[in-house]
């Protein structure tokens, strides 16, 4: 065993070396570099409040580990990630206030980081914060709740969310809960939406929370889409058309709905949501797994084993522009924006991508591609910023009127 481990260590070495030398043919320019830095640049989905929960890193110096830090955000120039409350599925289904508990105890650990490094942090209540805190060259920290189970069918715990600083909500994760069902359940118990995540959706758009609808199902999809006064994001997904038969990611008809309802789908950059390939690769792997389980073979580095032998096939950062070019060609330079899943993807990052240092090699492919500064900055920042504004400003009428 120890044999064969050294030899997976060995390949894996090799495969590193290899794409280290690939990413040197992502290299941007000064004017990318400059626009990525002089740009809000939002990133709606980055898991770091869950990882430095299992393992505790000081996010706001350099880090050994991870996708993100501080220094390497400043380096990529974001200045807002959403950090991701992210609430595992199945605490929904082990006990009433544990998914609320987890989440109380993630917006804890953000606020602990702002209280650490105030000079580089702040909290981010409200679109204008963003705004403000880029002025004074501080780096916003808003977040989102990614699986509504916290909410526990209690109308009240979506104001307290709130309150604390939370301000969308991914609807559903990897099984229904309460509120919606899954893409990735094929269970499908409410046809789409729950009776209490309709009232929900209602509610979201009152009290200035937007609707996150990646992760839900397609029906689930469809009813928010009739159900929001407002526009809705889809934090974290990618597209169908280049990832057939994944109903995580959205298709052609989504992204139609998406612009009538005038939301913002913020691309996905792992490899799995990026290419069949990746995607193919994990099923293969899974089922190489089962096999070797079924019949006492399994080991445990397994999963080395196996990528020592299967090299991973890494998207590229062009795979990821296609991506952004269809979201374009086919709706508009409106309706896209930027959800990485940075920290929640493992090592699946595409090549060219690979850490909040890197956003200015997106800027670059886009300035290769033809876009123009304006449409840069509409897709780094400019769209999601103006669903933020435009959820809070039908808050705020709905607010006058009571």
């Amino acid at each position: 065993m120890k044999a064969t481990f050294t030899l997976a260590a060995l390949a894996l070495a090799v495969a590193s070396a290899n794409l280290s030398a690939a990413e040197k043919q992502y290299t941007a320019s000064e004017r990318a570099e400059r626009i990525a830095k002089q740009s809000i640049l939002v990133d709606t989905h980055i898991d770091v409040p869950y990882r430095i929960a299992d393992k505790w890193d000081d996010v706001s110096k350099a880090t050994e580990g991870g996708d993100f830090d501080y220094p390497r955000a400043k380096k990529g120039g974001l200045n807002v990630p959403f950090m991701s409350i992210y609430i595992p599925a199945s605490l929904e289904f082990e006990g009433k206030g544990k998914s609320y508990q987890l989440a109380n105890q993630l917006i804890d650990g953000m606020e602990a980081l702002v209280f650490r490094a105030p000079d580089k942090f702040a909290i981010a209540y409200s679109y204008k914060d963003a705004y403000t805190h880029f002025k004074l060259g501080k780096m916003s920290i808003a977040m989102g709740m990614e699986n509504g189970s916290p909410m526990e069918g209690d109308m009240k715990n979506l104001k307290h969310f709130y309150d604390r600083g939370v301000r969308y909500i991914t609807l559903a994760h990897s099984q229904s809960n309460h509120i919606s069902d899954s893409s990735y359940d094929l269970r499908r118990k409410w046809k789409g939406l729950s009776p209490f995540g309709k009232d929900l959706v209602k509610e979201m758009n009152n009290i200035g929370m937007l609707i996150d609808v990646s992760h839900i199902s397609d029906a689930a999809f469809y009813q928010v889409m009739e159900l929001s006064k407002v526009p809705v994001i889809a934090s974290h997904s990618s597209l169908r058309k280049y990832t057939p038969g994944f109903e995580r990611n959205m298709d052609d008809d989504m992204l139609l709905a998406l612009k009538k309802n005038g939301g913002v789908i913020q691309i996905n950059f792992g490899s799995s949501f990026v290419t069949s390939a990746s995607r193919g690769w994990y099923d293969k792997r899974n089922a190489a797994k089962k096999e070797a389980e079924d019949s006492g073979k399994a080991t445990t580095d397994f999963a080395a084993a196996y990528r020592a032998k299967n090299p991973f096939p890494f998207a590229t950062l062009e795979q990821v522009l296609d991506h952004i070019d269809h979201v374009v060609k086919l709706i508009g330079i409106d309706y896209v924006g930027i959800g990485s899943d940075y920290d929640g993807v493992g090592d699946s990052l595409p090549i060219g991508l690979k850490d909040v240092s890197t956003y200015p090699n997106l800027v670059q492919g886009l300035l290769d591609r033809g876009y123009s500064e304006a449409q840069i900055k509409k897709i780094l920042g400019g769209n999601t910023m103006r669903v933020w504004r435009q959820a809070e400003e039908y808050a705020e009428k709905v607010s006058a009127k009571d």
